[in-house]
């Protein structure tokens, strides 16, 4: 017998009475006897019974918090609380030993803080376990959804030499000396010696070449890394972060709305009745950590209850100019406790929003046709003349998390919003095309994936549901 099982496929179909043969990570070990042993494949450990006194005089000294072990033993009904079965272990062998007084992890809570510090330990946690495994099962659910229903995956470029966004917020992309760059007649770094032969960033969205797959294949979407170089650290913002960007022919501003609704209830869903374990630890962490909160700052309800909320109530929807009213006719608004103006034509604060969802109708709501002042140069101009066919959809606890538009798919008022707003039209020569030769309405929209993920697992910062945060001063790891 030398095979070694997956603990979570041991759990699953115990063979009692049986050798069996694991190897994992010391999660807990208690009275010099008792070992919780996880190896990664699921939320649950196998409890491991060790008579020392069998077993070689310095092994002992060896089973810290976190040591590697692989251990071959017969599986037997516990007698204990807490597990059904356990592993009464014959021979021990040590793969990777700790030093417990220089490992910094120890056996005892840890703040969020010194974790990303240590994010090259912190996946060994069950908080951080149970969130990787989440961002795993939505990964999956994302692909799932789509394939289901016929879209196609589009590879979208990292290095582009667009701006999706007009945000300008960009990493550059170059093989240029820095100090040493060629310049042009005027001054200027000459791009045309670069390597592309002109100026390219890391991308902020695959939008733009979603549209191009869209009026060709019907329906699609993107999934990929995307930068910003945006100077902030609040707990919503990454530098790099991952997007999801359906792009639909023929659908108009309120297929994307309920693609968006139906889109976000399929991934709460799929975790719901997939990974129900990690998600009933997460629930318990936040209770936890709640007790000693005042009435008034804890959660509404707890996680599983908020998704559950999530998946059995539409999303309200309403439009800007409804939002805005509601807003000014607010008790915040009218006791001058929002800390920004409400005021048609300027953009929802993260106040704002969050008071709509959490305050108002608790519950997602979708808010649409926004001014186009401080929209996009590619969203479809509505009859007003005023506003576009935007929309934004904002979750409880963390406020935007998709956005989205009906895409402007007449070429004069697509030109003429160009114009407006100041852009090159050689820059967008071939998006431009896409309306002169068979053009059609199309709509999409962007969800972040790491507030999606932030939102089921119910963590604080968006630091702490991706891998290896890149941040302002911060590319460890």
């Amino acid at each position: 017998m030398s095979k070694r099982i997956e603990i979570k496929e041991l759990l699953k179909n115990p063979p009692i009475g049986e050798a069996v043969y694991v190897k994992g990570w010391v999660r807990a070990f208690r009275s010099n006897r008792f070992i919780a042993l996880n190896d990664g494949s699921g939320f649950n450990n196998i409890q491991v019974v060790v008579d020392f006194e069998k077993q070689p005089e310095d092994l002992l000294r060896k089973v810290g918090f976190h040591a590697c072990l692989a251990i071959k033993g017969q599986l037997v009904e516990s007698e204990g609380k807490g597990q059904a079965v356990e592993i009464v272990a014959e021979e021990i062998e040590v793969l990777g030993e700790t030093d417990l007084e220089k490992y910094p992890l120890q056996a005892k809570a840890q703040s969020m803080e010194f974790l990303r510090e240590h994010a090259h330990f912190r996946m060994r946690t069950n908080t951080f376990s149970s969130v990787f495994r989440l961002r795993h099962a939505i990964s999956f659910a994302v692909h799932q959804y789509y394939h289901d229903r016929g879209y196609y995956y589009l590879h979208s470029p990292i290095i582009t030499g667009s701006d999706a966004e007009g945000a300008g917020e960009m990493f550059q992309v170059t093989t240029l000396e820095a100090n040493n760059a060629p310049k042009d007649e005027e001054g200027n770094v000459d791009y045309k010696q670069d390597f592309f032969g002109k100026a390219t960033n890391l991308t902020v969205s695959g939008q733009l070449q979603g549209e191009i797959a869209a009026l060709a294949l019907g329906k699609v979407y993107t999934f990929g890394p995307t930068f910003r170089a945006e100077n902030s650290n609040t707990s919503r913002h990454l530098a790099e972060f991952w997007m999801i960007e359906p792009e639909v022919a023929f659908n108009d501003i309120f297929d994307n709305m309920d693609l968006a609704e139906d889109f976000s209830k399929y991934l709460i869903r799929y975790c719901l009745d997939n990974y129900a374990e990690d998600l009933e630890f997460l629930d318990k962490r936040i209770q936890n950590s709640e007790k000693q909160m005042k009435a008034e700052d804890r959660r509404p309800m707890g996680l599983i209850d908020t998704l559950k909320f999530v998946l059995e109530n539409d999303f309200e929807r309403i439009t800007y100019t409804e939002a805005i009213n509601l807003l000014r006719s607010s008790k915040p608004y009218k006791k001058g406790r929002f800390k920004y103006e409400v005021e048609w034509g300027k953009d929802l604060q993260a106040e704002h929003e969050r008071w709509l969802v959490e305050k108002k109708f608790k519950k997602p709501v979708i808010v649409r046709d926004y001014p186009k002042d401080f929209k996009a140069f590619y969203m479809r101009q509505n009859e007003d003349g005023k506003t576009v066919a935007a929309m934004d959809v904002l979750f409880p606890g963390i406020g935007e998390v998709i956005g989205g538009a009906q895409r402007e798919e007449r070429h004069e008022n697509l030109l003429a919003r160009v114009n407006e707003m100041g852009i090159p039209e050689e820059e967008l020569w071939w998006y431009l095309d896409l309306r002169k030769f068979g053009g059609a309405p199309h709509s999409g929209f962007g969800m972040g994936f790491e507030r999606m993920v932030l939102f089921i697992t119910g963590m604080s910062n968006i630091r702490d549901v991706i891998p290896f945060p890149r941040t302002p001063g911060n590319a460890e790891f």
